[in-house]
Order: structure tokens, then C-alpha cells, then sequence
């Protein structure tokens, strides 16, 4: 999937798991995107799989409940 197709799959992902709106999950994917969290995601095309964005879409909600 393209480096866009996988971001709106993880935002997806953490609005249907973790029961967050649109908003919230955008909010998360954008910060960590501005932190470079999928740097090596947009470098990399065998990163963007179905297996590591629900990898990566719990990463980002456990950080943002560890605030």
C-alpha cells in the first residue's frame, strides 16, 4: 500500500480498536508523524503491511494513554 493508504489504515485501526473518534486518531497520527514515527515507513514499502499498522496503531494509542 502507498505511504498515505497506510496512515489512513492505522488511523482506521485506532478508531475501530480502540473506540476513538476520528478527530482523536487523526490527532494521534499526525503527531507522530511530526515526531518522524513513520519515517522509515515512507522510506521502507515492505513496512507498510496490514500486520504492522495494527502494530503500530496500538503503539501510538498505549503512548497516548501514558500521558
Amino acid at each position: 500500500m502507498t505511504y498515505e493508504e497506510y496512515l489512513d489504515e492505522v488511523t482506521t485501526l485506532i478508531t475501530e480498536k480502540y473506540k476513538l473518534g476520528d478527530a482523536a486518531a487523526i490527532k494521534l497520527v499526525v503527531k507522530a508523524q511530526d515526531a518522524e514515527f513513520f519515517v522509515a515507513h515512507d522510506d521502507d514499502e515492505t513496512m507498510r503491511t496490514l500486520d504492522r499498522a495494527h502494530q503500530d496503531a496500538k503503539t501510538l494509542y498505549l503512548a497516548s494513554q501514558n500521558k
